[in-house]
């Protein structure tokens, strides 16, 4: 029978190459063995090596589940050093996460629970689940909303993170209002879409493209990737609340419930 065959039968198809590489892992323990045995001399014969090779390879192919359940157990391991690795890193980078002045914010200015997101205006779950974020910062006033500008999807996504940007840093009472009208922007995020919304909110377009070109934002934009690859952040939107990130479109309640733990 072949060994190959009779595991990835029997398991699902993300978990066939790990089989695969298991079942190569036992073979070369397998002949690790038997090469151990030529440094002590005469242990085996080679009619005992043959038949000690043969009594492994029938015990897999009869048992087939041992592979599946040490794949499930180094999965196990590795999820957990992953975990360990990501608090101890996200309780590392508290400071840069949740009070780095150079962060837009909107709720409670000294709540004493951040709640990070980081976002792409491009991104369409970001826009699904920011009605959401505002619907959680109203219920919990003590709660400091930090926006992570992680443009990742193109140059209009860059565009429209230098702009937002530019508003924070030069006119910081018309920022909330602002970074609303680009989630609320559908389709294309072009240039002309963003000075639009600026417009609407009576600020001098031609200003904030000049704003926009600052090299200060450079400097905040590459932090800021910086942080997300520390962080092993490499999608949008993110959220870190009371020192545990949550990725993806979390809903309200998780929300919520996060807020919750980190106050206790």
């Amino acid at each position: 029978m072949d060994l190959n065959l009779s595991v990835s039968s029997r398991l699902p198809a993300f978990g066939r190459v790990s089989a695969l590489v298991a079942g190569l892992i036992i073979v070369v323990t397998s002949q690790s063995l038997t090469n151990s045995a030529h440094t002590t001399e005469g242990a085996f014969t080679d009619a005992q090596k043959s038949h000690l090779n043969k009594m492994i390879e029938q015990y897999i192919v009869d048992h087939p589940e041992v592979i599946l359940r040490s794949i499930q157990s180094m999965q196990a391991r590795q999820n957990a050093e992953e975990e360990a690795h990501a608090a101890a890193a996200l309780k590392e980078r508290k400071q840069d996460l949740e009070a780095d002045p150079d962060d837009p914010f909107m709720g409670n200015p000294t709540g004493s629970i951040a709640m990070v997101e980081f976002l792409d205006y491009r991104c369409g779950y970001c826009k699904r689940v920011f009605p959401t974020v505002m619907k959680v910062l109203a219920d919990n006033p003590n709660v400091r909303y930090v926006i992570k500008e992680f443009p990742i999807l193109g140059p209009e996504s860059v565009t429209a993170s230098r702009a937002s940007l530019a508003v924070w840093r030069t006119q910081k009472a018309k920022y909330g209002a602002f970074h609303s009208g680009l989630m609320d922007l559908r389709g294309s995020i072009s240039e002309a879409k963003i000075l639009s919304v600026a417009t609407q909110l009576g600020i001098d377009a031609i200003q904030l493209k000049k704003d926009m070109a600052d090299p200060e934002i450079d400097r905040i934009l590459e932090k800021n990737y910086k942080l997300a690859q520390a962080l092993n952040i490499n999608g949008t939107p993110a959220f870190v609340i009371g020192g545990k990130l949550a990725a993806g479109a979390i809903n309200a309640a998780t929300m919520n419930r996060m807020i919750a733990e980190s106050s206790r």
